[in-house]
């Protein structure tokens, strides 16, 4: 098993260019199940979790190639197996959108039940609700849930609580429904947005994405098309908040400053300089740094994402600095191997509460989950002496050749096995 050694203390100066977003990726190579022509993606990061995507469109029968550019096309011409097992979706949860796709394009799915999430419950009735609302017959068979309709219709659905993926995936069925569909309290991620953008591209119709209601008047078919996906906000702010907690300066390219308004907010409430450009971000940390609070929230508020590596920032920070969890419940397992860095942290309920500390220590520390490990990486980056840390193949799921990068902006980090 892979771990990462890293020497501690040394600021982070350079410029580093950030990979195409995992979460935008997912989602828009499962919609080309909804065309038996090809539909080519770029600036695809190269994840575990893609692979694994790939890996499960391929066992659908889904032709899949990629060009020198690192180019995805994919054609659904022939799905002969419009499953996706318990052994994929349980490596990753995101396997749940070919669900609505194959039930509107080939009138029939079979998607196993998610099962139990690290960080807390994800639960999938949003996405059952919404597609019996289009008339599809829901059935729980040996763990699977089996979807099948002769074709979709449109239909009003107001989703009782904001999910990015529920939005998604129903938004791709309704692509193909009879009639006009409806989805009120939509998640408004620039992800959502991203796949609108694609499935707008390749015929479909749909406006108010990015918006809380978000109408999509279903067509016959879909096409052929192109898209470029964009690029990570969550990969961006790790780099920027890494850059903010070591003391340096880094430009951030290839990144959308407009999709990380809440962090800019934060990191700016810190003391450090933040500087914006159409594609760059530039973060340069003088002086001592201040602990904010922040509370998670669904887009436009801060990311659940960003708040374990916001909160290393907060443990080398000046004073007190209260971050609030209000999307998984279970999302402070970093906190104890924080702690194992020197970090003084409290947790009361779905707060954690951060007092300032001179300075981390290095020690072994093992990643619980994606953005767990990337927290434990920001630390290790801060801390005196060598930090290791284990069970990084979390990390490999959310970012790309991330010691590769560090590394070129002045990190001493290398891979291990």
């Amino acid at each position: 098993m892979d771990r990462l050694l890293i020497e501690g203390g040394i600021p982070l100066n350079g410029e580093v260019y950030v990979s195409g977003a995992k979460n935008a990726a997912l989602p828009i190579l499962c919609a080309a199940l909804l065309t038996e022509e090809t539909l080519t993606v770029s600036n695809v990061p190269h994840l575990r979790d893609v692979t694994t995507m790939l890996t499960l469109l391929g066992q659908m029968g889904v032709q899949i190639s990629v060009d020198e550019k690192r180019s995805i096309q994919l054609t659904a011409a022939n799905v002969v197996h419009p499953e996706a097992t318990y052994e994929m979706v349980k490596t990753m949860r995101a396997s749940v959108l070919v669900l609505g796709p194959l039930v509107a394009r080939l009138g029939q799915a079979r998607v196993s039940l998610p099962g139990g999430c690290a960080i807390g419950l994800r639960p999938v009735d949003q996405h059952l609700k919404g597609l019996q609302a289009m008339g599809a017959s829901i059935s729980m068979e040996q763990g699977y849930m089996v979807a099948r309709a002769d074709r979709l219709k449109g239909a009003r659905i107001r989703l009782d609580l904001v999910t990015v993926t529920g939005t998604e995936n129903l938004m791709m069925a309704a692509t193909l429904a009879r009639g006009t569909s409806i989805l009120e309290n939509a998640a408004k991620e620039p992800e959502v947005v991203d796949l609108a953008q694609c499935l707008i591209a390749m015929g479909a119709r749909i406006s108010g994405a990015g918006t809380d209601v978000i109408t999509i008047e279903g067509v016959e078919r879909l096409h052929a098309a192109s898209h470029q996906v964009m690029p990570d906000r969550i990969e961006t702010g790790t780099f920027l908040v890494a850059a903010a907690a070591t003391g340096g300066s880094v430009r951030v390219t290839g990144a959308r400053p407009e999709t990380l308004t809440a962090v800019l907010e934060k990191l700016r409430e810190t003391g450090v300089r933040i500087e914006t450009g159409s594609d760059w971000i530039q973060v340069q940390a003088s002086g001592v740094l201040k602990a904010v609070n922040f509370s998670t929230a669904p887009y436009p508020d801060f990311p659940t994402d960003m708040q374990a590596q916001f909160m290393v920032l907060n443990t080398v920070a000046q004073g007190q600095g209260i971050a609030k969890e209000t999307i998984f419940e279970n999302r402070f397992m970093h906190v104890q191997e924080l702690c194992r860095l020197g970090a003084h942290i409290e947790v009361q309920g779905n707060k954690a509460i951060t007092h300032g500390v001179p300075h981390l220590e290095g020690a072994s520390v093992m990643a619980t989950d994606l953005r767990a490990s990337a927290s434990l990486v920001i630390a290790g980056l801060v801390a005196r002496g060598t930090t290791t840390v284990d069970r990084i193949y979390h990390l490999d799921r959310g970012y790309e050749a991330i010691e590769e990068k560090l590394s070129r902006i002045g990190a001493r980090i290398r891979r291990v096995h």
